[in-house]
């Protein structure tokens, strides 16, 4: 296939809403693919770069930009092949190198070429092929069983490799994909909820548990020793001996099971969750790191266990098989409970332990690997902060055009503003466009810093955020974790900012210290 093909597909998937239309168009493409194509297409129409992102960011980009190719003359397989060779330079100046690279392949592609191109290698790719699309389009090309293809991808952890397989050998092809020990497989992931009367009106009595701000991990469990996955699929063992002693006290011969791992103050309340980072895959000084800074064990879920998968077994069923191997010390605190009272308790215990709220899951769910649905819900305590707009930059790809990325300050009392990082989330493509021209009337010098616009210090935006954490970065010491705009505040001026002092007390309180000792 051409790419020029390939980008005329993204371009339709984005210009229509129609979910059954984009199956359409998707299904038609798939069947047109070579078989050395497959993966490669299916991945980037779904956005995703087979091998990771290529070190160049916005700036690179703009630079490698080129007149376009007057016809078009790329293969997928050429490009792909140019981006795995974009991605290989390394060493002294690879950064001028791979500029250079891609200003050879972007000469070389035609205008959509180079609008889909870059959009890809920036992350910016939006045509709307989500997994769930994706997933009915594997189906209909292949003249499979949707679920059937739902199932696999939940076992393989990916789409790619299974529409490969479906396409080649149909149904057949997908029964190589199979929960196996010590192959990884994507985690379950939970819909937010708005707080804990909207979760227990969504799913009745529910299974509660602390939601951890932790690192999450798949422990494989068998005759061949212990093995720890991140949630990437990454092999993490070496570096958390902890969890490895703590896996000889279950009461299995082979299990698979789903937790997570963090590191607690000796009172037992949560640590920062860079302090738990920056014992989580480290390869050196593991020894020394685990003394200081050890990590513990919190595991919620069972998805094997001797010889038996129990992914498809209602999540009460799971948690008695849990009970009965993992010791309670190793187990997440849990209640079932339909009532309230009790749940927003049990959430008050969480907050008060450091953490960063509760799991509301539906008793009779199913495990659905790497599937982000509403048998599992999540209640987080989001602080805010009335911040003022420092600077923004320039947006690339899908925000081509518009000032996006905030960057964000709180009033210093002895005058001035503090930095404490930035954000584009939460932005609207209708609050982009206002946010951009409100920006540039506030410009202070537009080309004195390239994609980075400073403003004049007078607009006050309300941000959400998870978590404070300490930063080199920034003069203050401090970042926003998870940063969103929840919108403008036109009513308040930078005067009525919150300040650094509040900033302080609040990453105090995080960490269960005073704000002297916070920084």
């Amino acid at each position: 296939m051409m790419l020029h093909e390939l980008a005329a597909v993204s371009a339709a998937l984005a210009a229509t809403r129609s979910r059954s239309e984009k199956i359409r168009l998707l299904a038609a493409c798939l069947r047109a693919l070579a078989p050395d194509e497959r993966e490669t297409a299916v991945a980037w129409l779904a956005g995703v770069l087979l091998g990771g992102r290529v070190s160049l960011g916005p700036a690179a980009v703009r630079a490698a930009q080129t007149a376009p190719a007057a016809a078009p003359s790329l293969t997928v397989t050429a490009a792909a092949r140019e981006v795995d060779a974009l991605r290989a330079i390394a060493g002294k100046g690879s950064g001028s190198r791979r500029e250079q690279a891609l200003a050879r392949l972007l000469a070389a592609a035609t205008e959509p070429e180079q609008q889909f191109l870059t959009g890809l290698l920036l992350g910016e790719l939006r045509q709307g092929a989500l997994e769930g699309v994706m997933t009915e389009a594997i189906a209909a090309a292949a003249d499979v069983p949707a679920a059937d293809v739902r199932r696999a991808s939940m076992l393989a952890g990916s789409l790619v490799p299974v529409a490969s397989a479906a396409l080649a050998a149909g149904r057949a092809g997908l029964e190589r994909f199979r929960l196996t020990l010590y192959e990884p497989v994507a985690p379950m992931l939970a819909s937010p909820a708005k707080d804990i009367d909207a979760a227990l009106e969504a799913l009745g009595s529910a299974v509660l548990e602390f939601k951890l701000d932790g690192a999450r991990v798949q422990i494989h469990a068998g005759e061949d020793g212990v093995r720890v996955f991140s949630r990437t699929g990454r092999d993490v063992t070496a570096s958390v001996p902890e969890i490895v002693s703590a896996m000889r006290a279950v009461l299995a011969r082979a299990a698979i099971l789903d937790g997570e791992v963090l590191a607690l103050t000796p009172e037992g309340r949560a640590r920062p969750f860079q302090d738990t980072m920056r014992r989580f895959g480290r390869k050196l000084e593991v020894e020394e790191r685990r003394g200081t800074l050890p990590l513990s064990l919190f595991v919620f879920d069972c998805l094997h266990a001797d010889g038996e998968d129990l992914i498809d077994k209602p999540l009460v069923d799971r948690v008695e098989r849990l009970g009965a191997l993992v010791p309670p010390m190793y187990s997440v605190p849990r209640l079932v409970t339909g009532d309230s009272a009790a749940a927003q308790a049990f959430l008050d215990g969480a907050l008060a332990l450091g953490h960063e709220g509760v799991m509301a899951k539906a008793p009779g769910s199913r495990y659905e690997a790497g599937s982000r649905g509403a048998a599992w819900l999540k209640i987080k305590v989001a602080h805010t902060l009335d911040l003022v707009v420092l600077a923004a930059e320039w947006g690339s790809g899908r925000r081509q055009g518009w000032l996006s990325n905030l960057h964000l300050g709180a009033r210093d009392p002895a005058g001035g503003f503090v930095m404490l990082g930035k954000t584009f989330k939460g932005l609207t493509d209708e609050l982009l466009e206002w946010q951009t021209e409100k920006l540039k009337s506030l410009a202070i010098d537009p080309s004195a810093r390239g994609y980075v616009v400073d403003v004049h210090p007078t607009l006050v935006v309300e941000i959400a955020f998870n978590e404070l954490q300490a930063s080199r970065r920034y003069p203050g010491g401090l970042a926003l974790r998870f940063a969103r705009v929840v919108r403008y505040r036109p009513d308040k001026r930078p005067e009525d900012a919150d300040t650094i002092d509040t900033v302080r007390s609040i990453a105090a309180a995080q960490r269960g210290t005073s704000a002297d000792q916070s920084g």
